[in-house]
């Protein structure tokens, strides 16, 4: 009868395990190619941990030349929150794993104690009151052997979910570096339209004071003077509200910083131009440069940590097979006796235990890790999808706003003409006032637009940069 139930339990545990093999390799089967690739690296290979560089060994900000933001990002990296968080996050991960990675070892516990007792007289006639008093000390030890591998795989989950987390620093470190450039752009953009409006200020108040020298000298009609003054108080009310995005702007880096606004304003509130970078980008889309965007490698992670988490339930389906023991002393004095060899116990318990029925919490636990796993490829697809559009957006936008910022300067230097021939014009009675507002009116547009474009330019050239995880060599 023995023979029947171990050839029985042999046989079964055999036909589960294949089925559990059988079935890990069908869901393997929709994975991407890329993440079937990725299972040949190791997680205990630390050169394998980053498939890039960091942000900070990238620096692909310097291509601007502006010494400024070199800082600025240096600075960001060392105090940002987020990135303060991310640490803490793969830490916590970290931690997981090695909680994890204790179920592989035995459980040792010591326990000593000194029992003293009294048995009561009147119980029976036959027993007499007694007193029994003994020591005893030992250490017992509990250790799952995982045949099976329930553990194994729950250790990989942990493993891979670490290295998911390593991943999304990086992703932090990307948009870190990202958010902080567009808010310094933005920043010099509007110091550069402040400086725009400025200049037009100075010369729309130059025709102003000319209108009001002719119109005292009888030369020209009041509505001159009135159309340079609204042309003139037009563009000055612009002021404040460029004022009021500088000043947001210098804000935002310093949340970025980790710091106070005043920590860093008497440095950025000095006027510096855009930097001036235009070169053409052929980097077309890139399957190896999208692939090692943060978040595509982190969702990679996530798959394989629910591929492990799925075949780890199908092993909760098998026995599990524990071998128990304890080794100690037990005696009734605490004299030389206590370490006598006559006073040594011990136990050897092997066992094995097998859940056979659970009200289907187990079925329902595979079922729960089986849709988990299409749920993290699906998360896999739309994030390759996601980076693709977001890389073509930026590629395109970085190359169209080049043709306009060259456009727009040879508009700008027709406006400046326009200006000036209007004007002379106007000075020899030649021509009407409206010719000249309207020339104030279109330089000053143009010259804004030449800004936009021009930060506009950098923006999505910085979008860029993140939409492939950082910085590339041509």
């Amino acid at each position: 009868m023995k023979i029947r139930f171990w050839s029985l339990l042999l046989l079964t545990t055999l036909t589960l395990s294949v089925s559990a093999q059988k079935a890990t390799r069908y869901l393997k089967a929709p994975l991407p190619q890329s993440w079937l690739d990725s299972q040949v690296v190791s997680p205990e290979d630390g050169s394998e941990l980053f498939q890039q560089t960091l942000p900070t060994d990238d620096q692909w900000w310097k291509a601007f030349g502006d010494t400024m933001l070199d800082s600025l990002i240096a600075q960001a990296v060392d105090r940002n929150y987020s990135v303060l968080l991310a640490i803490n996050r793969m830490n916590i991960a970290k931690y997981n794993v090695r909680i994890a990675r204790s179920d592989f070892f035995p459980s040792l516990d010591f326990g000593a104690g000194w029992t003293k007792e009294q048995s009561s007289g009147h119980i029976s006639s036959d027993v007499p009151q007694s007193r029994e008093q003994y020591y005893n000390a030992g250490l017992s030890m509990s250790w799952e052997i995982d045949v099976f591998g329930s553990i194994r795989k729950r250790v990989k989950a942990e493993k891979e979910t670490f290295m998911a987390s390593k991943e999304e620093y990086l992703a932090v470190m990307v948009s870190l570096t990202a958010q902080v450039a567009t808010a310094y752009i933005n920043l010099r953009a509007s110091q550069q339209e402040l400086e725009v409006t400025k200049r037009n200020c100075e010369t729309q108040k130059e025709v102003l004071d000319m209108t009001e020298v002719k119109f005292n000298a009888g030369l020209v009609s009041k509505l001159d003077v009135a159309q340079a003054k609204s042309v003139y108080y037009s563009t000055k009310a612009s002021i404040p509200s460029l004022e009021t995005s500088i000043n947001q702007y210098i804000n935002s880096l310093a949340v970025l910083l980790g710091a106070y606004p005043d920590e860093i304003k008497e440095n950025l509130l000095l006027p510096k131009p855009i930097p001036d970078f235009m070169e053409p980008i052929g980097v077309g889309i890139p399957a190896d440069l999208i692939l090692r965007r943060p978040d595509i490698r982190s969702a990679e992670r996530q798959v394989s940590a629910q591929a492990a988490t799925l075949g780890a339930t199908k092993s909760d389906w098998l026995p599990q097979i524990y071998l128990k023991g304890s080794a100690g002393f037990s005696s009734r004095d605490l004299d030389k006796e206590f370490f006598n060899h006559k006073s040594f116990t011990y136990e050897i318990a092997p066992a094995l235990t097998w859940n056979i029925f659970t009200g289907g919490k187990l079925i329902n636990t595979t079922k729960q890790a089986r849709v988990q796993l299409d749920e993290a490829i699906n998360t896999y697809n739309e994030t390759i999808l996601n980076a693709v559009q977001e890389v073509d957006n930026a590629m395109n936008s970085y190359k169209n706003y080049i043709k306009e910022v060259i456009a727009l300067r040879e508009v700008c230097y027709q406006g400046e003409e326009t200006l000036k021939l209007s004007v002379n014009l106007y000075k020899e009675g030649l021509s009407s006032f409206t010719n000249v507002v309207d020339a104030q009116k279109s330089l000053l547009t143009y010259q804004n637009q030449l800004v936009q474009a021009k930060s506009g330019t950098l923006l999505e050239l910085i979008t860029l940069y993140q939409a492939l995880g950082g910085g590339w060599n041509n």
